[in-house]
């Protein structure tokens, strides 16, 4: 039997049970993807396997197996434990934020954390890039925060995109307090047939009080993710960029008898009005596409450069004053080099940050329209 028509009814076989299991509504969201209560119909005219399988019902699935075991030309193949796997495939492939299958504990290599960076942009914006959640990176950041309340900055810029997951709630929730107002709840980590939630609620006066813009992408991941949503509810904060990977959860490892291992959601971090922040993940208020590896480019270089170079994009030269004292014209040499170019690969222009230079753009626009 094929392994295509194995996955297909394990597809059928996880419709069946979300649709079984589909409760009352609550006021917080659903912990993973959406199975439709009833059929419903194909949104084109050439639907997609999994909008086939969506379109049946829990009678038609359980026909879907009893007729397949009773007239497929092989049925010795159809065994429960080919099903099974079937089963397990499919599950992977609809719920892959939730359930990964490993090969086991050596082949799960340790991520490598990434660094914090700080520095003031065009002398007036604070521009922060968290990095790793971890101690030292916190350290960074109340130094960084106290550098920039001498220098009274009243924006900042906090960049998530290099902030993966991590497992120390507790310390995820340190970098939170700094932005946070005192006795509120940062996120919730809600457990299902669990009666009480763990919250996570500030216990200090935020370092920073003034105009907050949040940096996200896919690599926005885990307890970053809560972080994002809570800035956005209590500060207001403007979320730019891309949306967050949706794996804010708690994740276990459990052993298989053969020595691999599942690692499961076993829990969902809820944002602060309540909604559940797994799988979705936090929505942009501004959406600004841009490459990972782009990304990944910047960021390296940024430790030597800064991120002025990868902000501005280069204009034309224009004739000036000072070109005349120095008896130049810059829009004839930068003709002429053009000139000198043609025929020749055209060059790869500089990576260049659109996310961050569209925070920058928000910033000054709000403090043009503040002064007025």
């Amino acid at each position: 039997m094929s392994r295509f028509l194995l996955a297909t009814f394990l597809i059928f076989v996880l419709s069946a049970n979300l649709a079984a299991q589909s409760a009352a509504p609550t006021t917080t969201a659903q912990t993973g993807p959406k199975s439709p209560a009833q059929p419903t119909p194909f949104p084109s005219a050439t639907p997609t396997v999994e909008e086939l399988v969506d379109s049946l019902g829990p009678a038609d699935l359980q026909t879907f197996i009893t007729l397949l075991k009773a007239n497929f030309t092989n049925p010795d193949v159809i065994t429960d434990t080919e099903l099974n796997r079937a089963t397990v495939e499919g599950l992977l492939a609809r719920l892959p934020r939730g359930i990964t299958l490993l090969a086991g504990k050596e082949s799960v290599p340790p991520a490598v954390p990434s660094a914090f960076y700080s520095e003031l942009i065009a002398g007036r914006s604070a521009y922060v890039r968290l990095g790793s959640l971890n101690n030292t990176n916190l350290q960074a950041l109340d130094r960084a925060l106290s550098g920039f309340a001498a220098k009274k900055v009243n924006d900042l810029i906090l960049d998530l995109r290099a902030s993966s997951a991590t497992s120390d709630l507790s310390l995820a929730l340190e970098f939170a307090k700094r932005f946070c107002p005192k006795g509120k709840p940062i996120f919730t980590v809600r457990k299902p047939n669990v009666r009480q939630d763990r919250v996570f609620s500030s216990d200090r006066e935020p370092t920073f009080r003034g105009l907050l813009m949040v940096l996200t992408d896919s690599d926005t991941s885990g307890a970053s993710e809560a972080i994002a949503a809570a800035l956005r509810f209590y500060d207001k904060a403007l979320v730019i960029g891309q949306p967050t990977a949706g794996r804010a959860a708690e994740y276990s490892d459990l052993p298989l008898p053969n020595g691999k291992s599942v690692r499961l959601a076993v829990a969902e971090m809820v944002s602060p009005e309540g909604r559940s922040l797994f799988p979705e993940g936090v929505k942009p208020d501004l959406p600004v596409e841009m490459s990972l590896s782009e990304k990944g480019q910047i960021f390296q270089s940024s430790g030597e450069k800064g991120m002025g170079p990868f902000i501005y994009e280069t204009g034309r030269p224009h004739m000036s004053e000072a070109a005349l004292l120095a008896g130049t014209n810059p829009e004839l040499e930068a003709a002429e080099a053009a000139q000198q170019r043609r025929g020749r690969a055209p060059e790869k222009p500089p990576p260049h940050d659109p996310v961050l230079q569209r925070a920058l753009d928000v910033v000054t626009s709000l403090e043009v329209y503040q002064k007025r």
